[in-house]
């Protein structure tokens, strides 16, 4: 085999390069950890970057939840529209301001709804209705225990109580769809289920969540466990609540516990 100077040129340049990619790697690698006093530092800038962002995404993930649980509160009490600020009260476009004047009724409206109050039709509440179709179904009991809390709207507390032991299981009070499982600040571990005849059952302060959003449950069947989550809680027991039509129920007229 013939040499010549470009082979013996070209040669060194091939050798050259691959020991300076091979030392490049070592000095970024190896050698910058044993020799480097940044490398460490570096590191730990890095680590704490990457926790960083991981912070900050899950904070937008709690804010999201957040918002959405938010949501499903205001469709729980029937709100349609927020008054309470109405720069954020927009069109579908995003131009029109609503007021709540806009919404007022009319005053034909007003007479006609005074008159109808003071009539015998207006005996027929809300409240006959929602007997006449939730009395025909069987609920479950979702959990036995004695009841340290009852239903009381005056004092805002929209559900009863159900105090039990430790790691007791809690059971759907009928057939129907989970459409909320997950974790607030208040509440602890929180589970909804939407039954048929849009009424919806909330169960609060688990331990434990065993079904997922969009799980079909059956009536007696075991849904979470009792725990002492949230910050709303004293102790382990079972806050449960009845919604029906946007409106709170007594469970206890309903359910037995």
């Amino acid at each position: 085999m013939g040499f010549t100077y470009s082979k013996v040129i070209l040669f060194s340049v091939i050798i050259f390069a691959i020991i300076f990619s091979i030392s490049l790697v070592l000095a970024q690698t190896v050698l910058a950890r044993w020799f480097d006093p940044r490398f460490a530092q570096v590191q730990l800038n890095r680590q704490l970057i990457e926790l960083d962002m991981k912070v900050d995404s899950l904070y937008q993930e709690v804010d999201r939840k957040d918002q959405f649980i938010l949501s499903i509160q205001r469709v729980l009490r029937g709100d349609t529209i927020d008054f309470s600020d109405p720069s954020k009260i927009l069109s579908p476009e995003g131009q029109t301001v609503y007021r709540p004047s806009d919404f007022a009724l009319n005053p034909a409206d007003s007479a006609f709804r005074r008159e109808f109050e003071k009539s015998d039709l207006a005996l027929i509440s809300l409240t006959n209705v929602k007997y006449r179709e939730l009395q025909e179904t069987f609920f479950f009991s979702p959990l036995s225990g004695f009841i340290s809390d009852r239903f009381n709207t005056l004092q805002g507390h929209l559900g009863v109580d159900v105090v039990a032991k430790s790691n007791e299981p809690v059971k759907s009070i009928a057939d129907g769809t989970v459409i909320f499982a997950s974790w607030t600040q208040d509440s602890g571990y929180v589970m909804m289920i939407q039954h048929k005849g849009n009424l919806i059952s909330v169960y609060k302060h688990n331990a434990q969540l065993y079904k997922k959003v969009g799980t079909f449950v059956n009536g007696g069947e075991i849904i979470s466990i009792v725990g002492n989550s949230g910050e709303l809680t004293d102790g382990p027991h079972l806050h449960f609540e009845l919604w029906y039509n946007g409106n709170p129920l007594n469970p206890e007229e309903f359910v037995t516990f």
